[in-house]
């Protein structure tokens, strides 16, 4: 199709090309969750770890969010629709090899292949919708766009544990092929063609954050067993430094780096990418944790830990929708400090976990509470730096909020992995007093960022234009 067709494909189909791109999307949202309940069984079939279970999590993520900025890059030069086409076929193939994985290393490997082909799917998928609707009818698509996340991390827990409960944990990775070939065989009848423009690819300086931010999680997860002085955990966490100082050095040198520094040293970004860095953290770091509390401890069933984190993913959803009306009236700096006030008061009130009482009336009341602070932080992250942000910036901005979205996942499981390490090693005979020590420091956490936020997140109301719903994807 010439782009002479595109607008009239806008005005004929272009719900059609939404529909498709958000269940391409759904599919990369749900593995960030779906995979949380099915760990213990996982687990215990592959004879994995507390190390290995953490990085079946932490490597989507990684490679999802470290290369995101790549793939918008990519999308740009090489067109949306042949980046999306590569990045789905990838994420379906890399699916299927973790459905059949044997070992958690090809299991680790197919989680590493999903996270490369959503980095490609993902800012393709969004330049799609961004070229096909133009005008209010834009404004409703990433409307829609938005929601996904918070609805596919509400499905995610759940569909995570029936499928594991059901067939196995495989059809966890299994299920996304069917609807990978669905999308594959319907995206060029309905994705209109778009040329690339001639621009050098900043590929060194992709691969320089993501090993940084690999070595990061390593040294993190490594100190959970051999402690914060051992060569194990110090020697990574330096590598991470040294690398992080290479990645500035070739943004300055590169003619198209893949992150500006002017465009990093913005306030606005700044306290984007620390509230959006913080918010994931501490989303992922609770379900992991909780998700082994509930089986390791409490002996649920995968079904029975799906079930009762669907009022926690409902509540991330709640928490965003009312998180996008209140910026509006209130500005996004008492919506950011009061979104960590309340995460902090839920994240306390899990500590009360115990094994002689209900997870349903210890564990999930602190939870909900959690999730629907953490809904608006979301929303904050991403409507006051887009609000704040020159036009000719927005692409960058959204791909580096982005990607903190999916690297603050990965070094908040690291770190709470690291604090419980006791708990989580089955047979150690340790208790709850890791999960509950893991469970305090969330609670710290999200404390000092509502601290922090009052200082560094700009004072004032967004434009109304950018002022949106959503889990910041």
């Amino acid at each position: 199709m010439s782009l002479d067709m595109a607008p009239a494909k806008a005005r004929s189909g272009g719900w059609a090309v939404l529909v498709l791109l958000c269940l391409a999307q759904f599919m990369l949202i749900v593995d960030i969750t779906v995979v949380q309940v099915a760990l213990p069984t996982i687990g215990a079939e592959l004879v994995l770890g507390r190390e290995a279970l953490t990085w079946v999590v932490t490597t989507y993520t990684l490679c999802f969010g470290g290369l995101m900025v790549l793939g918008g890059r990519l999308a740009d030069v090489l067109g949306a629709r042949r980046t999306l086409l590569a990045g789905l076929g990838l994420f379906t193939a890399a699916s299927l090899v973790c459905g059949l994985a044997g070992s958690g290393g090809v299991l680790i490997a197919g989680r590493a292949l999903q996270g490369v082909g959503a980095a490609l799917l993902s800012p393709a998928a969004l330049a799609v919708i961004t070229g096909t609707f133009h005008g209010e009818r834009r404004g409703r698509a990433l409307g829609v766009w938005a929601a996904i996340g918070g609805t596919g991390a509400a499905l995610g827990v759940l569909v995570g544990g029936v499928l594991t409960a059901g067939p196995g944990w495989a059809w966890v990775f299994f299920v996304n092929v069917p609807i990978g070939l669905l999308v594959l065989a319907a995206v060029p009848a309905v994705v209109p063609r778009a040329a690339g423009r001639r621009e050098r690819v900043d590929v060194p300086g992709a691969l320089v954050v993501t090993m940084a931010t690999a070595l990061l999680i390593y040294g993190l997860v490594t100190a959970g067993d051999s402690g914060w002085t051992a060569a194990g955990t110090v020697l990574p966490l330096i590598g991470a430094v040294l690398l992080y100082v290479l990645f500035v050095v070739i943004q300055k040198s590169v003619r198209s780096p893949l992150m500006r520094a002017a465009t990093l040293a913005r306030r606005p970004v700044i306290s984007g990418t620390f509230v959006m860095l913080v918010a994931t953290g501490l989303m992922l770091g609770l379900f992991f944790l909780s998700s082994l509390y509930l089986q390791h401890v409490l002996r649920f069933s995968a079904l029975e830990t799906g079930l009762l984190f669907l009022p926690v993913a409902v509540a991330i959803t709640a928490g965003a929708q009312a998180g996008g009306h209140l910026i509006g009236r209130l500005g996004g700096r008492a919506v950011a400090v009061g979104a960590f006030v309340v995460t902090a008061a839920g994240a306390a009130l899990m500590t009360r976990i115990s094994p002689d009482a209900s997870a349903y009336t210890t564990l999930l009341p602190g939870f909900a509470l959690a999730a629907l602070g953490i809904g608006p932080a979301f929303v904050t992250a991403t409507t006051t730096t887009m609000a704040n942000i020159p036009p000719g910036e927005n692409g960058v901005a959204s791909g580096v909020i982005s990607t903190f979205h999916e690297l603050g996942g990965s070094i908040g499981v690291a770190v709470v992995s690291t604090v419980a390490a006791a708990s989580l090693t089955p047979g150690t005979g340790a208790g709850i007093g890791g999960f509950v020590s893991g469970l305090t420091l969330c609670a710290v956490v999200a404390g000092v960022a509502a601290v922090v936020a009052l200082g560094l997140v700009p004072p004032g109301k967004p434009a109304a234009a950018f002022v949106g719903h959503g889990h910041g994807h």
